[in-house]
């Protein structure tokens, strides 16, 4: 099976985007639907400044596109495929993590 170098950097930027919790909970409310900046910060309760950069890092990892909306800019995820990768994703780490059989697990954090 051939590995390509440009798959490796594609998940890896798909992993570093949900690294952080407020970039998933970000890619989550885009999944629902588009949104504002401002309206995105009230949704999550975080500053804009905040919001601002963590919009910056999924921007430049490819999974968030801002669409002009007259004098205002909407976020939407770069494709709906996307939506449904975080969907199958969730689904896929809810069924093994249920299916745990780690006995340290609890204790060490490690599964």
């Amino acid at each position: 099976m051939l590995i390509l170098a440009a798959d490796i950097e594609v998940l890896a930027r798909f992993g570093r985007a949900l690294a952080d919790p407020i970039r998933c909970r970000i890619l989550l409310a885009l999944r629902q639907a588009p949104a504002y900046p401002a309206d995105l910060a009230d949704t999550l309760e975080i500053s804009r400044t905040r919001l601002s950069n963590h919009l910056a890092c999924l921007r430049d990892c490819g999974l968030v596109v801002t669409v002009p909306d007259g004098r205002r800019t909407r976020y939407e995820l770069a494709d709906e495929r996307l939506g449904h990768a975080l969907d199958d994703l969730r689904t896929a780490v809810v069924a093994v993590e249920a299916d745990r059989t780690c006995i340290d697990s609890d204790e060490k954090g490690c599964c």
